[in-house]
């Protein structure tokens, strides 16, 4: 064989650059995950922001305070509120907390995946720890809250609390959406137990307390009036998961 065919076989012949291991490899983060196809949305999760060192400034919000203000229910909706199996919830909320562990919980929390990642290894939250941190039922019938128009909204708080219109369309309208303000609820709760409105009594003062613990959200002063439909019979609530 002649060298010039040597050298045009040589040539034929592509080098182990290692191009193909380096595409295998997940690209990752650093002091993160290695797979990001797992945690997807990790580029924009504060442990991320940590690790750069362009950590914001974490908002801590507590609603015990709310809950503890109103009190337990009057003795006349008692038994109505005791009967939908939430009554555990009145005696869960706190009013401070400690900011260190809440902000370790919160960079170790992901949403993907409903876990934590801690040293020890990966927590997740069970339905057995709800019940026994909570005392709720987790057996039961699930309740699919569906989106709601606005005249809907409004309709349902004129049903369900014995507003009126007028009131329920100005409080949305302050809240920019199907929400309302805790504090609105407050006082509903209030004008009902002075007009001996019992059952919808029961009703703002449930709606008050899932606004605070089960259903709270970023706002800290709002409470969506979609959750108010799970009590409209205060008879069936208790058989929802």
């Amino acid at each position: 064989m002649a060298p010039a065919d040597s050298e045009e076989i040589v040539a034929d012949i592509p080098a182990d650059t290692g191009v193909e291991a380096a595409e295998d490899e997940h690209e990752g983060f650093s002091g993160g995950p290695s797979d990001p196809s797992v945690l997807t949305q990790y580029a924009d999760h504060i442990a991320c922001s940590v690790w750069t060192g362009e950590r914001p400034e974490l908002k801590l919000s507590s609603h015990g305070r709310k809950v503890h203000s109103l009190g337990r229910p009057v003795p006349a909706i008692d038994g109505l509120v005791a009967g939908t199996g939430l009554s555990p919830l009145i005696a869960c909320s706190v009013d401070t907390g400690d900011w260190g562990l809440l902000s370790s919980f919160v960079e170790r929390w992901h949403r993907e995946t409903s876990s934590f990642y801690l040293s020890v290894g990966e927590l997740t939250i069970t339905l057995d720890d709800v019940s026994s941190l909570l005392h709720l039922l987790v057996v039961g019938d699930l309740h699919a809250f569906q989106p709601l128009h606005v005249d809907d909204v409004v309709q349902m708080l004129v049903d369900l609390l014995m507003v009126s219109a007028e009131s329920a369309m100005a409080k949305t309208a302050q809240c920019r959406g199907p929400y309302v303000r805790l504090q609105w609820v407050r006082d509903i709760y209030k004008r009902r137990c002075q007009a001996g409105h019992w059952t919808a009594t029961a009703r703002a003062y449930l709606f008050h307390l899932l606004g605070c613990t089960l259903f709270s959200n970023k706002s800290a002063t709002n409470v969506h009036v979609v959750y108010l439909e799970a009590l409209r019979d205060l008879s069936q609530t208790r058989r929802y998961a």
